[in-house]
């Protein structure tokens, strides 16, 4: 029998048998669940492992790569910028980053990036896998390279190349790079336990990342499309955060490492009726729909806020229709709903494919969440 730690409200009950069916039939090897209402925990549950061999317990600490989630939150940094005058959604990146104007990129707006539509999905060339791990080196080429598409004509996913655009922006503007103004001007304020660029005294708490079934499918499928249409280039790959390079490297698109309650309080707080981080007027401005039409490289149907998600098929069908996030590679999910002034997460290091039907797991503690409100 699954063992749930942790604590709910009493109507969230059905929150732990969610979590408890995802470990007991096979589709999780740790992971936790956090909701966050009107700015307070009520959930905050975890069990399993934080290890491939089964050895160490998920812990109320554990923190975990949570990958795209990680762009919900540089999302909310660069609104933060955009409501201090530091940024416009319209502004040219150019007007802060001079050297970005290269080789035709010139006119290649905020909002572009944000909805990935710059035409700078990956970068061009024969590149190192670990680019990203160096920050200026990955500024440099970027710098220097030209759009793979006429900039706001296609949206093809920038996996990786979004924390770099937007994240060199943020540090232009703010003089702050992404990971300092995350700890310090988000994670901090809010108590929340979030973090890009993880500190060598907390790895012993970070969750080793297993790749588990169909993890590498939607990368397979999308490079069958040769670059720039595909996959961006270099291609991420599963276990990279199980490195302490990883770990320590600013990737604000991608190696966010938290817990679950980490990041539920993040979204718990864009959604109470007086945020912190944030006027009402500028999250509205933030989470309104800019882009809604095909991704290149998946070949499906999306709708972009500046940086979040929006009508994701997964939290659709009972979120009201201001509800925005983003998930993450292989199951993490978080997303927040004003309406119900809800804040929602899980996190977990047993990695699944991306298939036609929705995850399982979210689906079922998304059904047990909402069956409570």
């Amino acid at each position: 029998m699954t063992h749930i730690h942790g604590t709910t409200d009493s109507k969230f009950s059905k929150l732990k048998d969610a979590l408890a069916s995802c470990h007991a039939d096979g589709i999780m090897q740790g992971g936790s669940v956090a909701v966050v209402l009107d700015g307070k925990p009520v959930a905050e549950l975890w069990c399993g492992q934080a290890d491939a061999a089964g050895q160490k317990p998920w812990a109320r600490d554990t923190l975990v790569n949570v990958w795209s989630c990680t762009k919900g939150v540089l999302a909310t940094a660069v609104a933060m910028a955009v409501e201090r005058g530091r940024l416009r959604h319209d502004m040219r990146l150019a007007e802060v980053w001079p050297e970005f104007a290269a080789n035709g990129k010139q006119d290649i707006t905020l909002e572009q990036v944000m909805t990935h539509r710059s035409g700078l999905n990956g970068i061009t060339g024969d590149v190192a896998e670990n680019i990203y791990l160096d920050w200026p080196r990955a500024v440099r080429a970027i710098e220097a390279m030209a759009p793979n598409y006429v900039p706001g004509t296609v949206c093809a996913y920038h996996a990786l190349s979004i924390g770099t655009l937007a994240g060199e922006t943020l540090r232009r503007s703010t003089g702050k790079m992404p990971g300092a103004f995350i700890r310090e001007e988000i994670a901090g304020p809010l108590g929340a336990d979030f973090h890009v660029g993880v500190a060598a005294a907390d790895d012993a708490r970070c969750a080793e990342m297993i790749a588990g079934a169909g993890t590498y499918e939607w990368v397979e499928q999308v490079s069958s499309t040769p670059y720039p249409q595909g996959v961006e280039n270099p291609r991420p790959d599963a276990l990279a955060p199980n490195a302490r390079a990883w770990r320590a490297a600013e990737i604000p698109g991608a190696n966010g490492h938290a817990t679950a309650l980490g990041l539920a309080t993040i979204y718990g707080d864009l959604t109470r009726a007086a945020p912190k981080l944030l006027t009402k007027v500028s999250i509205a401005e933030a989470i309104r729909s800019r882009f809604r039409g095909r991704d290149a490289g998946f070949e499906d149907e999306t709708c972009w806020a500046a940086g979040f998600r929006l009508e994701d098929a997964e939290w659709k069908p009972r979120a009201s229709g201001t509800t925005f996030g983003h998930g993450g590679w292989g199951g993490a999910f978080g997303f927040g709903d004003p309406e119900a002034g809800l804040g929602f997460a899980f996190t977990t290091n047993h990695m699944l494919g991306f298939g036609e039907e929705p995850d399982q797991r979210r689906q079922r503690l998304i059904n047990a969440v909402y069956d409570a409100v």
